[in-house]
């Protein structure tokens, strides 16, 4: 997989959802399924998207004991999404159990990436309601390396870390970032934050981007605008 930007279909249902991907005729975005979308209306949604051409990044962010999550992502491995996802939070035990239930019979899964930190935290907050007093630098490039031992192929992170999770992970380790921005846009309740081109710069991978596509007036002229900024 090369540079691409996934927009996150972040809706509250399946005709909200279709109604959205309808108009992009010339392209098949990568979409990221959420929480609130797969809650809604469950794997029906994810099939049904697949089953229209879009490469899909199911974005559950599980976190649990290792053996629950093994399970729960044995059953995701029967869906056909590209890339799912956890917190790294949830140690490299769980991380291992993880890799284990998404790898079908045949060898074959997504990609797995773990979430570092979200992009609504920053160094106060982590502090104060985590009782995390490392820098949180150090914390995001801690937890990718906690990911790469536990055999991930990358991480979510700020693009503003993608630069040095590579430094430490290897050109290879995939960075997936949102906090992605338009220069003359809202930066919402996400707190680190930068554009398509600079993320570029910054080594990003893949950037997920929701509201300045998906709240635009014409949400495909707005990905064809992030498309050229971040793949050129």
């Amino acid at each position: 997989m090369g540079r691409d930007v996934i927009i996150a279909c972040d809706f509250a249902s399946r005709e909200q959802t279709l109604a959205f991907l309808d108009p992009f005729e010339r392209e098949k975005p990568f979409v990221k399924i959420g929480m609130e979308l797969y809650y809604a209306e469950g794997p029906q949604i994810v099939r049904e998207i697949k089953a229209r051409g879009h490469k899909i990044f199911l974005d559950l962010k599980l976190h649990d004991i290792p053996n629950t999550v093994k399970k729960a992502m044995a059953v995701l491995s029967r869906l056909d999404v590209d890339i799912c996802n956890l917190h790294c939070a949830g140690t490299v035990a769980m991380m291992e159990a993880a890799l284990e239930g998404l790898t079908r019979p045949d060898g074959t899964r997504p990609l797995l990436i773990g979430v570092t930190q979200l992009t609504s935290t920053d160094q106060a907050r982590m502090e104060r309601d985590l009782w995390i007093h490392a820098p949180i630098d150090e914390v995001i490039l801690h937890y990718a390396e906690n990911a790469r031992a536990a055999g991930l192929d990358g991480v979510v992170c700020s693009p503003l870390e993608a630069g040095a999770v590579h430094g430490r992970c290897g050109a290879e380790f995939l960075t997936v970032t949102p906090g992605v921005r338009f220069a003359d846009g809202d930066v919402g309740d996400q707190v680190r934050v930068t554009t398509p081109a600079r993320a570029k710069e910054l080594g990003s991978d893949y950037i997920v981007v929701g509201r300045p596509i998906t709240a635009a007036k014409d949400p495909v002229a707005a990905y064809r605008r992030c498309v050229e900024e971040f793949v050129g």
